[in-house]
């Protein structure tokens, strides 16, 4: 996705092509004294409070020794931390299987033990934008109740040897298309922000080729489907600067020791910068939550900022030629919602789906994808009689109260479990 990448001074030109990577790296190298110190400071603390109980000073000192150690990016994919899943009226163990392995992104299953009434099966497609597929680990925990789930587990670029080959936009969407068929018939795919596109655009060469594999229902959620409707801060500083302006400036080299040594990339951490730096209020204000929290013993709290930072600060690269083409084909030229996108030279048409009923979610606070980029998606989508369409705008949600977070799991989750029950 676009980013506010031009408010910093990030851009590296053509002078030096590994220049920002190894520059991070030595930022990283030079922090790491401080990080062992506040390492060593914490495991003291514990032993400290073992011994005089919670005094308020020692308290203070965790909490600054957890920020120093919070506030640091990482690169390796977190764990799903998916264990077992409330299903039915039991708790039931939940498995990590790698169901297909593609150079730059495994088809995941969580599995369930055997011998369970089969339940629908849900692809769920991952944004793959400068964050790992981790993200949407309580959509995938939540939709574990009641549907066996897979999802696209992307890798980051900076891994990947050049041998690979390419993985541009019409990969993703073969991607998607092969794991749908690795599904089989009768499946369900659900896409989550960035995804939406090529999710639409795979459902729509499915239902043209008539494949048997095409799912039963898709569910779009908070994405661009057409960024021409009520322009966001993202969209905007999309089109304000040139595709040679972003190609020029924010691709880089991926430097040795790493695999993908001499593939072109966009790098995660300037993705995270930019994101950061759109909302650098916020982020302050949560680490001082987190502080705060920290030093008043408010355990539940300080954990629910923490978690949500170990996964913020987990970034991946983009590879250039799928970060530049959805920066021209789906945000500054909506190729798309114009009927003009194509895959490998075929024209894409939503009018073919017929039998995929289409669900879309939208949050009202959305500042990413504003309320009616995705339900753009129905006028699109001309074959789908009435009744097999869906719209579902969820009160109060920015962004990531779509996919996550309470009303998620009471308000939009209800909508998506009844037209996949409704369908199958």
């Amino acid at each position: 996705m676009p980013s506010r990448i031009g408010l910093f001074p990030v851009a590296a030109g053509r002078g030096n092509q590994t220049m920002l990577y190894r520059a991070f790296q030595a930022m990283d190298d030079l922090f790491a004294p401080l990080r062992l110190s506040a390492a060593i400071g914490r495991d003291v603390q514990t032993r400290l409070m073992g011994s005089l109980g919670q005094t308020p000073w020692l308290r203070r000192w965790g909490a600054l020794n957890q920020l120093l150690l919070s506030g640091r990016m990482t690169f390796g994919r977190p764990d799903y931390q998916i264990r077992e899943v409330l299903s039915g009226n039991a708790m039931v163990p939940v498995r990590e299987v790698v169901a297909l392995d593609r150079p730059f992104g495994n088809l995941l299953h969580f599995a369930k033990e055997e011998g369970l009434v089969p339940q629908p099966k849900v692809l769920v497609v991952a944004p793959l934008s400068g964050h790992y597929s981790t993200l949407l680990r309580n959509t995938v925990e939540t939709l574990l109740r009641d549907h066996d789930v897979y999802i696209t587990d992307w890798k980051t670029a900076r891994d990947v040897p050049v041998s690979a080959g390419t993985f541009g936009f019409d990969e993703y969407i073969d991607y998607i298309i092969d794991f749908l068929r690795e599904l089989g018939p009768r499946s369900h795919v659900l896409a989550v922000c960035q995804p939406c596109v090529p999710t639409l655009a795979a459902v729509a060469l499915m239902a043209q080729d008539k494949d048997p594999c095409q799912p039963r229902t898709m569910t779009l959620m908070g994405g661009p489907v057409d960024t021409r409707v009520a322009p966001t801060v993202v969209n905007q500083l999309a089109t304000g600067y040139s595709y040679e302006w972003f190609k020029n400036n924010l691709i880089q080299t991926v430097p040795e020791p790493w695999d993908g040594h001499g593939r072109r990339v966009y790098p995660g951490f300037l993705q995270l910068t930019a994101f950061m730096g759109m909302n650098m209020g916020r982020h302050i204000e949560q680490f001082r939550r987190l502080y705060q929290a920290l030093a008043d013993a408010e355990e539940a709290e300080a954990a629910k900022i923490t978690e949500f930072y170990e996964e913020y600060f987990a970034v991946l690269d983009m590879t250039e030629e799928f970060y530049l083409e959805t920066i021209d084909k789906v945000f500054q030229r909506a190729l798309l919602a114009k009927g003009e996108l194509e895959h490998r030279g075929r024209r894409i048409d939503c009018g073919a789906i017929q039998r995929t009923a289409l669900l879309t979610v939208e949050g009202e606070r959305d500042d990413i994808c504003a309320v009616g980029q995705t339900a753009a998606a129905h006028l699109l989508c001309t074959g789908l009689r009435p009744h097999l369409k869906r719209h579902h705008l969820q009160p109060g949600v920015g962004h990531y109260g779509v996919f996550s977070g309470s009303k998620w799991e009471r308000q939009i989750y209800p909508q998506v479990r009844n037209l996949v029950l409704a369908m199958s």
